[in-house]
């Protein structure tokens, strides 16, 4: 039986013992009140790195510029985005770069919001694969879609292309609908023996 008194209410014949929060808890409360301002002018303020996020975003960039070494530069021509979607590795790399900067418009899966939808078999701006590239490069549709070329590395340019092109038939439940024209299918990927030459020319 609990010697706590009892609070001077009662509800339905309930009556409830007067516990009041331990002490330390209650000083946690206040100075966790306290430190909050702190916390919010150092973290959200407007000078940028100081956050968990800006911290990974410089670490993935690091990491990426590291990746990027094995490979060099790369060409924005349709061989290189052949050799590049059978690569799932550099597709990842690819699909982050779209998770960063393209779902806004085109939405997290590539179904489409005010861009078009990138997963059915219908493009406004392209007729064949390394066209892809080139609206990321340097935009489309008197700037609806932005030129990206000053705003990322040519390899990430390439392997979002990549990425945005592997999109292309997987019809995503609700994207929006079809817009422009049915084009021919990408080129088929090179074989094992094709890509190795290609990375010993590289």
């Amino acid at each position: 039986m609990s010697e706590a008194p009892k609070m001077d209410h009662a509800y339905d014949g309930i009556e409830e013992y007067d516990n009041p929060l331990p002490g330390w808890w209650k000083w946690l409360f206040i100075i966790s009140i306290v430190f909050s301002p702190f916390y919010w002018v150092y973290y959200h303020n407007v000078t940028s790195g100081r956050s968990v996020e800006d911290k990974y975003n410089v670490a993935l960039a690091e990491n990426t510029r590291l990746q990027f070494e094995e490979i060099g530069d790369l060409q924005l021509d349709e061989a290189t985005l052949v050799r590049f979607m059978a690569k799932d590795n550099w597709v990842k790399v690819g699909e982050s770069v779209f998770r960063a900067n393209c779902v806004s418009c085109h939405g997290r899966e590539g179904e489409g919001k005010v861009g078009p939808n990138l997963t059915d078999e219908f493009y406004k701006n392209v007729t064949q694969l390394a066209d892809i590239a080139k609206v990321v490069s340097n935009g489309a549709g008197n700037g609806a879609m932005p030129k990206w070329s000053n705003r990322l590395h040519i390899n990430e340019v390439v392997l979002v292309s990549a990425y945005v092109a592997n999109l292309r038939g997987t019809n995503v439940e609700g994207g929006r609908a079809s817009e422009g024209r049915e084009i021919s299918p990408w080129p088929d990927p090179p074989t094992e023996e094709e890509d190795v030459t290609e990375e010993t020319k590289s």
